[in-house]
């Protein structure tokens, strides 16, 4: 049997509500405070971590709440550092974690990189980092690499991704939902262009699923272990959460 990790994209993905999921697995959330705030940063974050319900379903939220003294400029809600790959990957290398997790973290970003530029028409070494380079996306990189690195299954699936629909404001302008950046990202991935009005898949998220996943599969036959529910900011029509589920998998003849 394998030990497996299955993303249930409910209403879609992003990078705080990978985090929740997660952690309500039941994984050592002080573990894991430790050691996101061992990231370069942590006079510019703090992480918090809290139950939520919704319809009913209990779950857990991440708020990566921004402290007001960083030099950051804010747009929409959002906190920015316009940071290069090479800014961030940097950030990644000083932080005292693990080599597995600043590996994974580096290849989400990778993923995210390379779908700016192509959007940009620039390249990997000079496209900015907008939303994406921000501190609380950071974490949210960065943390799930850690997680993951926690957990350590043997193979992780994801189900079939909604993006949501109409226009969302960025650092841009207003840009169609999905984002294209989004879009770029899951190329070869399963994704549901679903009628949800609002970005229910961020950019952070994809890049998560899409290098994290060794495959997208509606239909999958495995043992349950446990299920783990993140919670997201928005509301939306449906419930605004992310499922993971952990279990055992027999292993193809």
């Amino acid at each position: 049997m394998e030990k497996i990790l299955y993303f249930d994209c409910i209403c879609g993905v992003s990078g705080d509500m990978t985090l929740g999921a997660l952690l309500d697995l039941g994984l050592d959330k002080d573990k894991f405070l430790t050691e996101i705030n061992k990231l370069n940063m942590n006079d510019e974050f703090e992480v918090v971590i809290k139950n939520k319900q919704e319809n009913g379903i209990n779950g857990t939220k991440v708020c990566v709440n921004i402290k007001e003294h960083t030099h950051e400029h804010h747009h929409d809600g959002h906190h920015h550092h316009h940071r290069h790959l090479n800014d961030i990957y940097k950030i990644i290398d000083d932080a005292d974690i693990s080599d597995n997790a600043k590996e994974i973290a580096k290849n989400i970003f990778m993923q995210v990189a390379t779908a700016e530029a192509k959007v940009h028409a620039s390249t990997i070494d000079k496209v900015h980092f907008h939303e994406v380079g921000a501190t609380d996306s950071i974490v949210d990189i960065v943390g799930s690499a850690i997680l993951i690195d926690m957990i350590d299954v043997d193979k992780i699936y994801c189900s079939s991704v909604p993006l949501g629909s109409g226009f969302v404001k960025c650092d841009h302008g207003v840009i169609p939902v999905p984002a294209p950046a989004t879009v770029e990202i899951l190329k070869k991935a399963k994704v549901k262009m679903n009628s949800v009005k609002g970005e229910t898949t961020t950019p952070t998220g994809a890049a998560i699923v899409k290098t994290l996943s060794n495959e997208f599969l509606d239909d999958i036959e495995f043992e349950i272990d446990s299920i783990g529910y993140g919670m997201g900011h928005k509301k939306f029509e449906i419930p605004n959460m992310l499922r993971v589920i952990l279990g055992q998998k027999k292993k193809r003849a």
